[in-house]
């Protein structure tokens, strides 16, 4: 039965979104039933590219990397793929038509991830654009389901939340990048002599990403703007904390959120809700 191996497929990227982070599995399952299963297949097929770069050293990444992007492709062309996690993605794709060029440049950037090692501020851009406000983008597509014309308002929005994600994972993981894969995405600085100057340049720009995504947040549909609103406060909610710290401290510790507060979190947005004033 074909309906079968769709669900065993969509429930591999479930339960790849869940093992692989907490706070994006919870958000998710805040969302409108309707909308879980597609956002969970784009997680899962973000997931997998990013490990083929980040994480298989022992392999060669650039061959596994461009098997997965055959893969995928094919995938999508084909409508079927033994690949659960590339089955479950070409659905969604598929079926909220998403555009190509979304795929295209995600791609690009995770081919970045294998051999550059630092970015200027053009090249920066257009790495957070392709590994993260693509990624953004897509699930704007699942959110607006067809709808064209919020697409477009809600597009700028949807990009300057991914940014912002994106870039608090840099400031967080900012370590590991430079010791474990010799990787620095902020242009122009240097592990060895981050600057309080420098920390506080990046915080202003990821503050006015976070800004800008909350005036789309709130006019998202409402199947699923608490659970958006909710990753967004997760995040800012990390954000805040790294912004307490120094750059010596941040060089050192991997700043988290403790489960109480994640549930902290979703207790207050829950009521702001209720409230309707989030």
């Amino acid at each position: 039965m074909m309906q079968l191996f769709h669900q065993a497929s969509q429930r591999s990227s479930q339960i790849t979104t869940e093992l692989y982070s907490t706070s994006f599995s919870s958000a998710i399952k805040l969302l409108h039933k309707d909308v879980r299963t597609p956002i969970y297949n784009i997680y899962g097929f973000v997931r997998f590219a990013d490990e083929i770069v980040d994480t298989f050293h022992e392999f060669d990444k650039e061959q596994l990397l461009a098997r997965f992007k055959n893969d995928t492709y094919a995938a999508i062309n084909e409508g079927i793929s033994l690949n659960p996690i590339l089955h479950s993605f070409q659905l969604t794709v598929n079926q909220y038509k998403i555009d190509l060029a979304l795929v295209n440049a995600f791609f690009k950037s995770m081919e970045w991830d294998i051999h550059q090692k630092e970015y200027d501020s053009q090249g920066y851009n257009e790495y957070i654009y392709g590994s993260a406000e693509v990624v953004g983008l897509m699930c704007l597509y699942v959110f607006c389901d067809g709808d064209r014309a919020s697409y477009e308002v809600l597009m700028p929005y949807a990009k300057s939340l991914g940014a912002a994600f994106q870039k608090v994972n840099f400031l967080r993981d900012i370590k590991n990048d430079a010791l474990a894969l010799d990787r620095m995405y902020f242009p122009g600085c240097n592990f060895n002599n981050f600057t309080a100057k420098e920390k506080a340049a990046i915080e202003e720009d990821i503050q006015a990403d976070f800004d800008h995504a909350y005036q789309g947040i709130i006019q998202l549909p409402m199947k699923v703007r608490f659970g958006v609103y909710v990753a967004y406060k997760y995040y800012l909610s990390l954000f805040k904390k790294i912004k307490q710290l120094n750059p010596e401290t941040i060089l050192e510790t991997r700043v988290r959120i403790p489960n109480y507060g994640k549930a902290f979190i979703v207790a207050k947005a829950g009521l702001r809700s209720q409230l309707n004033i989030l």
